[in-house]
């Protein structure tokens, strides 16, 4: 059986998809996948082993030129593209207008799921077979929920695998050189301005790691992060800021760490299919439903008033007494405040100390 998969964005949505493709591999020997992605994202899904086939999207580019798309060809290529192989059914599992618009192009059966579960419930128009899939889970269950309604076999109730092959993932990567000493990543980059953990935070869980002896190593994808990160480092002799890595190189440095602290972030996601144990951190999102998934993982949610509010901006007005607790200029924003270094020092300890102290270094 070969199987058409439309999952293009974002990167922790990609990685939650890994699950329900080791599920189905298990159900269905020989079951082979192409794999629509953006082209951001379309290292990833060649790390699985049941995918044979990775198909760049470029939706996040052409809607800023629509016409350039169309007169350069992109648009006929990727097309082409979808029809390349044949294929026995297409499963649009981000549940999106802009990912069902991809599989009229399919040649193929489209599997999603019905309008009660689907994030946009228009989506649902293009599909052929349509599944519930209960709401109010995590999005690895809902994920491979969906896959075992398309292809027929009994929804999973074991844990699941993420079930990337590691030589795959490290074959084109940079070496994660290391000095033999075991080192630590620490996550400070996300999308949403409410998701970042202070930097008076970063810094002080920075210095209780290196005065303990961890090296600490700092990833960073734009402009603003190298400032953060470099910011961050500043004075601190065992803080590796590390060059722009791509994800693979990226990968290679989570493969070969201790442990990892991150917040909200696809790049905490990627460090949990890679089975390095992180401390994921919560302010204005929820663990419950997008949180790191895999043993080893950690959520660290605040229990602030109005958290989770899953709000792009932070709309709090701090009141007199909470003047008197936290600075509203540098500890914001205030669901943070509840997340205290000293907390997730402590939290990281059993990581460092006892349940992973014998698991052995990726040498890349």
């Amino acid at each position: 059986m070969r199987v058409l998969l439309v999952k293009t964005s974002s990167l922790g949505d990609i990685i939650h998809t890994l699950p329900a493709l080791t599920d189905a591999a298990r159900a269905i020997p020989g079951i082979r996948f192409d794999w629509v992605v953006e082209e951001a994202f379309a290292e990833i899904p060649a790390w699985h082993p049941a995918v044979d086939r990775v198909i760049p999207v470029a939706i996040r580019r052409w809607r800023k030129a629509p016409l350039r798309a169309w007169t350069s060809g992109e648009w006929r290529r990727f097309t082409r593209e979808l029809l390349a192989n044949r294929h026995d059914l297409t499963i649009d599992a981000q549940s999106l207008l802009k990912s069902a618009l991809l599989t009229r192009y399919a040649g193929a059966p489209v599997h999603g799921l019905d309008r009660a579960s689907a994030r946009e419930r228009l989506a649902t128009w293009f599909y052929t077979h349509r599944h519930h899939v209960a709401r109010g889970q995590h999005a690895v269950a809902r994920t491979r929920a969906l896959f075992a309604h398309a292809l027929g076999y009994p929804v999973p109730t074991d844990a699941g695998s993420y079930g990337l092959d590691r030589a795959r993932v490290l074959a084109d990567a940079p070496s994660a050189a290391t000095d033999g000493r075991p080192y630590l990543v620490f996550l400070h980059g996300t999308t949403w301005a409410t998701k970042h953990w202070p930097e008076a935070c970063w810094r002080r869980l920075l210095e209780t790691a290196t005065a303990a002896g961890w090296p600490v190593r700092l990833p960073w994808g734009n402009e603003d992060e190298l400032a953060r990160a470099q910011r961050l480092a500043e004075g601190l002799t065992d803080v590796t800021v590390l060059p722009r890595l791509k994800l693979a190189g990226i990968a290679a440095q989570l493969a070969g760490a201790r442990a990892c602290v991150a917040v909200d972030t696809g790049l905490g996601h990627l460090a949990a299919a890679l089975d390095v144990p992180t401390i994921s951190l919560f302010g204005p999102t929820n663990p419950g439903f997008t949180g790191a998934w895999g043993p080893g993982q950690i959520h660290l949610a605040s229990d602030f008033p109005c958290a989770p509010c899953l709000g792009k901006t932070c709309t709090y007005r701090p009141t007199e007494a909470d003047l008197q607790h936290f600075d509203a200029e540098h500890d914001w924003p205030p669901c943070f405040t509840r997340v205290a270094p000293e907390r997730v020092w402590e939290r990281l300890q059993p990581l460092l100390h006892e349940a992973f102290a014998d698991r052995p270094a990726l040498q890349a």
